[in-house]
Formats: C-alpha cells, structure tokens, sequence
C-alpha cells in the first residue's frame, strides 16, 4: 500500500470507531451492536481498512498489547474488598462454574458442530467463557434490573474478562507446547508461561507502586507511566514467552486496584478514554477482517453453538450458581438470560487463532469468523429480549431516585431517614469513624471503601446511583469533591452552598449549589441541632412560616433538590416535599 492509501485507512479506521460508538450513544444501544456491522462492511467495501494491509504482521503483536492494556482496565475494576455477602458469594459462583461448564460445553459442542479439531474447539471452548462490562454495563443501564441482579452482573463482566484472558492465554500455550514437545515436557513449559507473567505481573506492579506511590507522579505522569509500564511489562513478557503479557497485565491491574497505598479512582479516566479508543477500533479492524465467504460455511452452525450456550449452559450456571443465595425466582431466571459476548472475545480470538493456524491445528482459522458470530448473535438476542424478560420476570427497578449522600452530620443521617420512609433507596458515605457508626445505628446503608471508587464509573454503575450529593461541614471538602466528580462522573452533583467564601476551591466548584443559599452546612447543623426536624410534607399549598424546602418528589420517586440556581420548588408533578422545620425555640 501506499503511504497515502495507509494514511486514509487509518484515519477512516478512527474515524469510523468513534462515530459508531457515538451513534450507539445516541440510539442507546451497547456499541458493539454497530462496531461489528461497520467494520463488517467497511471490509467488504474497501481494502484499505484492512489491517493485514495496513500494518500487515505487526498486526497480531498489537492487539496483544491492546488487549492487555484492556484488561489492565479490567483489573482496575477488580477492588475484591468491596465484594462481600450473597452477591460476593453468587459471583465467585457464577465466575468459576461458568468457567468451569461453558469452556467444555463449548469445545464438544463446536467440534462436530463445525468440523474442528478438539484442540481448536477447545481454543474456542476458552474464548466463549468471557462476557464483558463493556457489553453488559450498557445493557442493565437499558434495562435497569433490581439492585442485586445488577451489582451481581457487573462484577461477573468484569471478573470473567479477567479470568478469560488468562484462561485462553493458558489452553494457547497448553496446546502448542503439546504439538511441539513431549507431553511432560509441555506441561513444564506451560509451568514456565504461567511463571513468567505472574513474575512480568509483580515486577509491573512493583514499578507502578515506585512510580505512583513513592515519587507521587502527578495525574497526567502518572497516567503515562501506567499506559508505559502495562504495555513495556506485557512487551517484555511477549517476547520472552508468546501471549504471556496478558496475565502480567491482570496482575498488575488487580494489584494497583487492591492495594490501599495506589490512588486508584483519581488515575482511571485516562484508560477509561484510552479504552473506549481500543476497543472501538479493535472491532472495526478485526471485524472487516471477517470476510463473508469465512463467515457462509459456519453460519447455521454458528447459531447452533449459540442456542447452546444461550438456552442450556448459561440457564444452568445460573441455577447452580445462585442456591441458596437469597435471590428470587425471577432475578435467578434472569441472570440465566444475560450473557452476552465481548470485546475480549473478539480480541483473544484475533490473537490466539492466527497462532493455532500457523502451527497447523485444523479448524483454527474457523475461530475469529464463529466468536464474531457468536458475538453478533448473543448482542443482538440479550439486546432486544433483555427489557421485555426482565419485565416478564418482574426484576425491573422502578424509576426512583438512588441518592448517595456524602456526609454524617445528624441532619443528614434523619434526612436518609425520610428519605427512606419515602420509599427511597439511599446510600450513605462517611470518612470519619463516629460518623460511620452513626450511619450504621441508624441502620441505614453505609457504602464501603473510597468516595471516589463508589461515585465513578464501575463503583456509580454497580450501585446504580443516581446523584451526588455533598452534605459534609467541610466547604473545602465538598468543593473539592464537586469539581472532581462534576468532571469525571455522568451522574449530577450537587454541594452544600459555602458558609464564607474562601480563597481555596470552594468558589471555583462547578457542580450545582445546593439548597438556598443561607442554608448552609454550620447552619443547617445549628438549626439542626436547635430541635428543627427534617420532615416530609404535601405538595399542595404553601409551606408554613420556618420552614425550608429541601427536596421535592414526584409520583415516580424521582428526587429534585431545591437548588439556588433556579430549580423550581414545586414542579407540576410533585406529589411530596422534603423540608427543614423550625425549631422549638
């Protein structure tokens, strides 16, 4: 190809990426639905989206390294101290039976299925395992199933992209180690595969420790030396034993999100950008490799594989993965109906079949065209049937507000109480110890670990909260807090107005001031403390004389605070009014 016919196929190929995932942002749809069909197409049409073409064998080692850039991510995600209970209980469950039942089901089924070898059925067995959040988060965003469901969900997505890209980097080398060497001395390498990225893993982990925690590198260094140090480990480990790069780029993601010395939360919107980029351009290139003649031959047997997995192995995980767990009927149904396929699918299966091809495992060049497949079918099933089953199922969340609020002032902990015995459901967060035991005798539900980790990203996702609200005494504090989360967070925020404007952050806060603005925090605890009751009161009429609306509420359980910014007081279909009485004196 020529330089300019390089230059137009990269560029459409971003562009392309990134228009389709704004597209599927509109349309509210998870944007692999339009990924796969563009790129699809796109190599149908043109050759120079063609990444054989554009980069020709250099193409394979860099979607290993995207890849473990990807599941770094994933790793950040996995802060194992914030699973606890049933749901940590269901999703250990789900992570290793569902390993343990689809990787096999899998292999048997496609091997006569579509005329494969059993080693690459069983490559293939390896790749199906895995989910995504990238997939599921959008989904339960779409459908918003109950609390429990969803928390279970994204931790499974998120857990098992993990566990299927180590597991698929394991049966790779398992497998070529068998075809070259004696079977003894194929399990040692396999040994020395393993060894290599967990040591690749510590070592990364050790220098992002040094880097982030010892030199204190800033937000934009610290970024860099993340992305440098993931994709430098998982080079060095590539190169010393083929793929082994994928599981030191686990490691280190699990280590840096569970260890308390790295400042997690504040150094993730660097990859959560980065990803997206990745991820939407991995698909549109490994999509338009995809040719319509790869895909004929496997095409109905494909969909057989699917209906497999779909109607017999997932159901069944789901059963056995949720006994006695405390889930209902119809949130164990459910979870038996969503399991949809992913980006790291499509990643590993790029990586790994070009690999079995050229080492002459036969059928291995069935494996990209079925996981695109089986992508494409699972999507577009869970998609469209999600909403209606959770529905049938009565697993759907009703449309009410999820406040956290920030803050463990008497005032607040009653206004969790009202907000409660409204028939809200209100997460709470503290740092302080006496305040944290407030919260707990008020029996009220207290959100573990850091701010920051429960109101970004994956944190705000799993427990579906639906805005902010900073209610501490400390004006720097919550000023502090607002700008950060008003950056970083999709969901509103709002802060108690400042007592005195300082010369700090406070006035530069862009989230929305909450309440009027004589009401702030020292005033509120005053009049709270004076005897002035939080209480709940009819939307018709006027307030009587000492009373200050807080919050109003619709028949939909949708909380509106009283802003100062102009938020009206009582919208058309308010039906309650949360405000602060006067105090006895």
């Amino acid at each position: 190809m020529t330089s300019e016919q390089i230059l137009i196929g990269a560029g459409l190929t971003v562009v392309l990426a990134v228009a389709s995932q704004l597209l599927a942002a509109r349309v509210r749809v998870p944007a692999i639905i339009v990924l796969l069909p563009v790129g699809f197409a796109a190599g149908a049409i043109t050759d120079d989206i063609h990444p054989d073409r554009l980069i020709g064998p250099s193409f394979s080692p860099l979607v290993s390294l995207a890849v473990a850039v990807i599941l770094y991510d994933a790793g950040l995600g996995l802060d194992l101290r914030r699973l606890t209970g049933d749901t940590r209980r269901t999703v250990v469950r789900l992570v290793w039976i569902g390993t343990v039942l689809t990787a096999p089901a899998a292999g048997f089924t496609a091997a006569p299925l579509l005329g494969m070898s059993g080693a690459a059925a069983a490559m293939l067995g390896a790749i199906l395992v895995v989910s995504g959040p990238t997939v599921v988060g959008p989904l339960l965003n779409f459908v918003r199933p109950t609390e429990r469901v969803q928390r279970v969900l994204v931790w499974e997505g998120s857990l098992i992209d993990a566990v299927g890209g180590i597991l698929g980097a394991l049966v790779f080398h398992a497998l070529i180690e068998e075809r070259h060497r004696e079977f003894g001395l194929g399990l040692l390498e396999f040994a020395a595969s393993v060894a290599v990225g967990l040591a690749g893993g510590a070592l990364g982990a050790l220098v992002l420790w040094w880097l982030l925690v010892r030199v204190r590198l800033g937000e934009v260094l610290g970024t860099s030396a993340q992305l440098a140090a993931v994709v430098g480990v998982a080079a060095v480990c590539d190169a010393v034993r083929d793929d082994t790069g994928l599981i030191a780029a686990i490691v280190m993601g699990v280590v840096v999100a569970t260890v308390p010395a790295f400042d997690l939360p504040a150094r993730r919107t660097f990859f959560e950008t980065l990803v997206s980029l990745i991820v939407g351009v991995l698909f549109v290139s490994i999509s338009s490799t995809v040719t319509w003649a790869s895909v004929q031959p496997v095409l109905l047997p494909s969909l057989g594989l699917v209906a497999v997995l779909v109607l017999a192995v997932r159901p069944l995980v789901a059963a056995l993965s949720t006994v006695r767990t405390g889930l209902a009927e119809g949130e164990r149904a459910f979870l038996g109906w969503m399991a949809p396929r992913g980006i790291v699918a499509a990643s590993t299966a790029a990586t790994f079949s070009t690999g079995l091809a050229e080492a002459g495992f036969d059928g291995a060049e069935k494996i990209l065209p079925v996981t695109f497949l089986v992508i494409v079918a699972t999507v577009t099933l869970y998609g469209l049937t999600a909403v209606p089953v959770a529905r049938l199922l009565k697993v759907t969340r009703p449309a009410r507000s999820r406040p956290l609020l920030v803050g463990g002032e008497p005032w607040t902990v009653e206004l969790a109480g009202v907000l409660r015995s409204a028939g809200l459901d209100v997460l709470l967060w503290a740092g302080r110890d006496e305040q944290r035991e407030r919260i707990a005798a008020a029996g009220l539900e207290l959100a573990d670990g850091e701010l920051l980790a429960t109101a970004l990203g994956e944190g705000a996702e799993q427990e579906g909260i639906t805005a902010v609200y900073l209610l501490t005494a400390e004006d720097e504090f919550n000023a502090l807090a607002a700008a950060v989360l008003h950056d970083e967070s999709d969901v509103p925020v709002y802060r108690l107005p400042a007592a005195a404007p300082g010369p700090g952050v406070v006035g530069a806060a862009p989230a929305t001031m909450l309440l009027p603005a004589g009401l702030t925090g020292p005033e509120l605890a005053r009049r709270h403390a004076a005897g002035a009751p939080v209480l709940r009161r009819p939307a018709d009429g006027e307030l009587p004389p000492g009373h200050d609306l807080l919050f109003t509420l619709d028949r939909t359980g949708h909380l509106r605070p009283a802003t100062a910014d102009g938020t009206p007081a009582t919208p058309a279909d308010t039906t309650e009014r949360i405000v602060l009485g006067p105090s006895p004196s």
